[in-house]
């Protein structure tokens, strides 16, 4: 077995404990000269009283704030990614989306995830720092919304900590994306319930459809958004669009007063956020354990890199990708529990996946089996079918190895690029499980 100091187990957000708005993607582009530095630094305190007026969360502190320009917006982004997490981290987290065929073998997860959020960081609140920066190029139509955002973060610091609890399920990339939900969503809110003014949102429909037909619409102002995979979209857009719905739900059951439970209880889960009423109704979705599989122990060449959890979220983002936005909303909204293990071979960028779901029926996990299978096969185009091939099974050989996938009631399990020598001791722990 690898020494543990190969494990990773990081949240999947990589830019770490900043928090950015995105606010530029919800409103059409705006012509206007941006305003001057000091008028938009004089706006801070008025409107950081109006969202202490509009959430009930008190000031507790002065605020500090900074204009920044988009060259320091990247080199900030940059260093704060090198803050976060360790070379060895970003490594893994590259060869997760690298090992389940969301990127290319040539993808830099560092450089695409500076360039991704350069380009639409209208603003953003470093609970490090315990500063609130704004972009100088922001128009002024657009920077009364990114303040509203923004300031509602400093807020939520002054009364929470977002630094500690950001980094509360480190360990858990789903319970991490619930959290990082809860915050974004609440900031979200907050920033629509001063554009809608007296009519309380707790009162109105939810907003989150609209809200992402409008996000949607934008896309092509914004190339390295839209050009992003689908996997890396989603993930973006969740914690302000289904974080927005759940705190909505939150308003409509109670007042912005009761949401101040959600940063002592938090959602466990991002099913939960999809789902508001199984967290309100208390409704839990116990994790899912995967042991390191006897079959790859002592295989020479093989280092062991991560292990976690995808989530509703994961799985709906890659379904969305490798199969059909359909698919993702049908089948990705029926996952209960996941685990999964990656391995990397010596010489890197050639991988072993293994992996557990638990779905919410038999019928859930055939579906999901099905596409898994129909993506297995465009991933390795080579991949021939094994005639120990069955209903619930399917065993095929491709260039990196045996490619495994089963199910058995509402669980599916799979394992890509064993070796050949070691397919049957494989297949048999799978099917054990």
């Amino acid at each position: 077995m690898p020494s543990s100091k190969h494990v990773v187990r990081g949240r999947w957000r990589p830019l770490g404990t900043i928090v950015i708005s995105l606010a530029l993607l919800l409103a059409a582009p705006v012509l206007a000269q941006p305003q001057a530095s000091q008028d938009l630094l004089s706006q801070a305190d008025e409107v950081l009283q109006k969202m202490s007026q509009v959430t009930g969360l008190p000031v507790k502190g002065p605020l500090k704030k900074q204009v920044i320009a988009r060259p320091e917006i990247e080199k900030y982004l940059i260093a704060n990614l090198h803050e976060e997490m360790t070379p060895a981290e970003i490594h893994a987290q590259e060869a997760l989306v690298r090992a389940f065929g969301l990127v290319s073998r040539e993808f830099s997860l560092e450089k695409f995830l500076v360039s991704f959020y350069t380009e639409q960081a209208a603003g953003f609140y470093d609970p490090k720092r315990k500063t609130m920066f704004i972009a100088d190029w922001i128009p002024a139509e657009l920077q009364g919304m990114v303040l509203s955002h923004e300031l509602t973060h400093a807020l939520q610091d002054q009364n929470w900590d977002l630094e500690r609890f950001l980094h509360a399920t480190r360990d858990d990339d789903d319970a991490a994306n619930a959290r990082l939900a809860v915050v974004e969503g609440y900031a979200t809110a907050a920033m629509m319930q001063q554009i809608t003014g007296a009519v309380g949102l707790g009162q109105l429909p939810s907003l989150s459809p609209l809200l992402e037909m409008v996000i949607h619409q934008q896309f092509e102002e914004y190339p390295a958004f839209s050009n992003a995979p689908y996997f890396f979209r989603m993930q973006a857009l969740f914690p302000y669009v289904q974080g927005m719905g759940f705190i909505q739900a939150g308003l409509q059951r109670g007042g912005w007063s009761d949401l101040n439970a959600l940063f002592d209880h938090p959602p466990q889960s991002t099913k939960q956020v999809f789902e508001p009423s199984a967290y309100f109704n208390h409704q839990t979705f116990p994790p899912m354990a995967l042991a390191a599989p006897p079959a790859l122990e002592g295989v020479a060449g093989l280092r062991f890199l991560r292990e976690n959890s995808l989530g509703e979220l994961g799985y709906y983002s890659l379904l969305g990708q490798l199969a059909s936005e359909s698919e993702a909303k049908t089948v990705g909204q029926a996952w209960l529990a996941d685990c999964y293990r990656v391995y990397e071979r010596s010489g890197g960028n050639d991988y072993v996946l293994v992996a557990l779901t638990r779905w919410s029926s038999a019928e859930a996990s055939l579906a999901f089996f099905r596409d898994y299978h129909t993506i297995l096969t465009h991933k390795y185009p080579e991949l021939t079918t094994d005639p120990r091939s069955g209903t619930d099974v399917f065993v095929g050989n491709a260039a990196n190895g045996a490619t495994l996938l089963l199910r058995k009631a509402d669980q599916c399990a799979w394992a890509e690029g064993i070796p050949p020598s070691k397919a049957d001791a494989m297949l048999a722990w799978l099917r054990a499980l």
